[in-house]
């Protein structure tokens, strides 16, 4: 299925509201990725973006697309498990996503940027990142004060992505609130109801990452 339609649209021919949803959101992903490419947190063919359609479909980065450089052409459709819509292949960390939606009913948004701060925090953490007493934790939803513990998991790289899907998933299962976690060597990822609400979660994280990074050098 591709929505990418060269039909004439006119008053008669009105665009369904699906076409429409995808637009809006493969837009939203488009931008999102120039952003985070001018932030230096998607280099060469990194990261992977997603949003949750209205009627439960996925848009999704193509694989190996620059996100810097993205065009509505560079999003694709999978259905509410992976599976591809159209003939083209999606970012090869779809099951990650896939995953989130169905532990998040809320999420609609999902980013995986690839920065220096996330990557490099990701092999010095061993299981999870403990931030602790930021008033910026009060960028993520549930949270109005500084006093208090955000962990961010850490999970070892695997190219076998079903499985780390698994271990992420168990992982949630059993863990309180999370709104992002870390794969180590790789980057992040982190979602939200709507694409401001997971670009502020983006921002914040690499803020706090940062902070970290800086705590330990100033420590050691």
């Amino acid at each position: 299925m591709n929505f990418r339609s060269s039909k004439i649209i006119t008053a008669d021919h009105p665009v369904p509201d699906t076409v429409s949803d995808f637009q809006q959101q493969a837009q939203v992903l488009v931008e999102a990725g120039r952003e985070l490419y001018r932030l230096g947190m998607v280099p060469a063919t990194s990261g992977n973006f997603s949003a949750r359609l209205d009627d439960g479909t996925i848009a999704i980065t193509v694989s190996g697309r620059h996100k810097g450089r993205l065009t509505i052409d560079d999003i694709m459709l999978i259905d509410a498990n992976g599976k591809p819509l159209e003939d083209r292949r999606p970012s090869a960390e779809t099951l990650l996503h896939v995953q989130i939606y169905q532990r998040f009913p809320e999420a609609n948004v999902i980013l995986h940027p690839h920065s220096v701060n996330a990557t490099l925090l990701s092999r010095l953490q061993k299981s999870h990142l403990l931030l602790q007493d930021y008033e910026l934790l009060k960028a993520f939803p549930g949270i109005d004060s500084h006093d208090c513990k955000v962990t961010v998991p850490v999970f070892a790289n695997d190219q076998n992505i079903e499985r780390l899907a698994a271990k992420v998933d168990d992982h949630m299962q059993h863990a309180n609130v999370i709104h992002g976690y870390l794969i180590a060597g790789h980057g992040f990822y982190t979602w939200g109801k709507s694409a401001d609400d997971v670009m502020r979660h983006v921002e914040a994280f690499e803020f706090l990452f940062d902070c970290e990074l800086r705590m330990r050098r100033m420590t050691s």
